[in-house]
């Protein structure tokens, strides 16, 4: 028998999904590092599924440490293991080269860790829906508003919620008149940050404090997407998160206690890739949960998430970020469909200071989407 067949007492078996083609794809292997340490082996059958940079599926290892920073480097999916595929039945079918393809039979849910394009966008999530095989998180239209954060700022603003003034530059608008994009971005008034529009992980962002500075960070933002979105920056702000879970049985969503993120120190204006996920940019961080903020705005900023996940139709699980600037005003940032779950993330710190541990967490995420159907709901 494989050693992920399904044992004879019938437990639900789970693929865990995760690197992708995108450029977080080490980040999403650091979180399946850890998601596949927590998941209870007692409960469910494991099988670890690795999407190469070149977008090659292949069973990978279950050993968390392979997919763990070691000595500064970072994982990827192993490029040589067996390639695999979904067959029909929901059965996941080994298929190398020159032998007869094997199945490891049916998988009952898949746990899809893939952040950024090609996975956290809905691309993933429509390919499983195709296949009928249930999944944790939000469906295709939910992670498709999620990734990009221009069209996630016309649903929050068409739900009410308050966002900051930004400007977008398309591809062809960057083609066709990047004079015309400077002089956009140029009305919003300095320092702004400049983003891809379908990004996370903080890459290839840059604070820009002069019109001098933009051309280089637009080109940095384009190495990762052809469409950038310029935020202005909001004066003196404190950065707040909260995590949204689905309920179970039908129950209405579930809000955590909010967490403040604080940068300071080492040339880190914001809170950017080395500050989120390398040990050497912890000593410039401040992540406190709970956030210790009045009682007023901590509620106002939990409803807003609330309202911000429904905005998008959200499913399963999402951190919502949110600006509070210093009138005591807030504004929503953006939303996250599949938030880290490094240990540095802040969604489980979330959820460990609102009652909720690691391990619960996981199997609260498997457990809802299992209950879920796929197809139109």
């Amino acid at each position: 028998m494989s050693e992920f067949s399904r044992d004879e007492k019938g437990k639900p078996r789970v693929a865990v999904v995760f690197g992708g083609r995108s450029s977080e794809h080490a980040i999403s292997c650091i979180t399946a590092a850890n998601v596949l340490q927590a998941i209870d082996r007692d409960k469910y059958d494991v099988v670890p599924v690795g999407i190469t940079t070149s977008g090659h599926w292949v069973l990978e290892s279950a050993d968390p440490d392979r997919l763990s920073i070691t000595d500064g480097k970072l994982p990827e999916v192993d490029v040589t293991a067996a390639p695999v595929l979904f067959g029909a039945d929901r059965e996941l079918v080994v298929s190398e080269p020159d032998q007869v393809p094997s199945t490891l039979g049916e998988v009952d849910v898949v746990f899809p860790l893939l952040h950024g394009p090609w996975g956290e966008d809905g691309t993933l999530q429509g390919l499983l829906e195709m296949s009928d095989i249930r999944y944790v998180g939000s469906g295709v239209l939910a992670s498709a508003v999620g990734m990009d954060k221009h069209y996630m700022k016309v649903v929050f603003a068409a739900a009410g919620l308050e966002v900051g003034p930004y400007v977008v530059i398309r591809d062809r608008d960057w083609t066709r008149d990047p004079q015309a994009c400077r002089t956009a971005v140029d009305q919003l008034g300095y320092p702004v940050f400049v983003k891809p529009a379908r990004g996370g992980s903080s890459l290839g962002i840059s604070k820009v404090t002069s019109l001098d500075e933009l051309d280089a960070a637009i080109a940095e933002a384009r190495a990762h997407d052809p469409k950038v979105i310029v935020e202005a920056s909001v004066k003196n702000p404190r950065e707040i998160e909260v995590g949204v879970l689905g309920g179970l049985n039908g129950g209405l969503p579930q809000v955590s206690v909010c967490g403040e993120v604080a940068v300071s120190g080492g040339g880190h204006d914001f809170y950017d890739f080395e500050t989120k996920y390398l040990p050497e940019g912890e000593q410039y961080t401040a992540l406190s949960v709970p956030a210790d903020l009045p009682e007023q705005i901590a509620a106002e900023i939990r409803a807003k998430a609330l309202t911000a996940f429904d905005a998008i139709e959200g499913e399963g699980l999402a951190r919502v970020d949110f600006f509070v600037d210093e009138d005591g005003r807030v504004l929503i940032n953006e939303i996250n469909t599949m938030p880290g779950f490094t240990p540095t993330s802040m969604f489980p710190r979330l959820w460990a200071a609102s009652g909720m541990d690691y391990p619960s967490l996981v199997d609260h995420l498997l457990t809802l989407a299992q209950t879920r159907p796929t197809g139109l709901r």
